[in-house]
């Protein structure tokens, strides 16, 4: 398996759900924070994505929050959230996955690492043996080098066409959601 292949490519964190992790044998998540929980540098509640990690807390699914991000910025969403976290993580570095891992008492395998990039959270993930989701970005207010990245990002993701999320026949009620999905990773609509 490539290192940089994710097991799994979704449009939202929103469609992580007790079920679907004890599908896959999952009881932990470790997840990124900008452009996977919330918007990159924004400070602003989002309730719907509490009640989310609400509902997993209350369902026994172990969380953890594992950012490049300042730390002041992950204690900040970690507060908020309810669940710890760490800051400045050097990922894709192996280490603070491990520790993440640790923190919530499981092993790898049993624990899922959710993010929005490539070279950090899915390859660090994978590096750790960690199950890896990808998610869509939230919005595409990044920094600099991430916008670089996203464009290496997209050549990769194009080998991996299978692992995209499939669009739903037209009279569905959210067809158009996936009308979009199906465009990602190429362009955000």
């Amino acid at each position: 398996m490539s290192l940089l292949r994710p097991q799994l490519i979704i449009d939202h964190v929103t469609e992580i759900t007790p079920s679907f992790l004890a599908s896959r044998g999952l009881r932990g998540i470790i997840l990124d924070l900008d452009n996977t929980l919330v918007a990159y540098g924004s400070y602003e509640h989002d309730h719907a994505m509490q009640a989310w990690a609400s509902a997993l807390l209350k369902a026994g699914v172990r969380l953890y929050l594992l950012s490049n991000a300042r730390r002041s910025r992950v204690r900040f969403w970690s507060g908020h959230f309810g669940f710890a976290g760490k800051g400045l993580a050097s990922k894709p570095i192996p280490r603070g996955f491990r520790k993440a891992v640790r923190h919530i008492g499981l092993q790898p395998t049993e624990v899922a690492m959710v993010g929005d990039q490539l070279f950090t959270d899915v390859l660090g993930g994978n590096l750790a043996g960690m199950f890896t989701i990808l998610v869509r970005p939230l919005a595409d207010n990044a920094l600099p080098h991430t916008k670089l990245a996203r464009r290496f990002e997209r050549l990769v993701l194009s080998r991996y066409q299978d692992l995209l999320p499939r669009p739903v026949p037209s009279s569905h009620p959210s067809s158009l959601k996936s009308a979009r999905r199906a465009e990602w990773p190429h362009r955000r609509s």
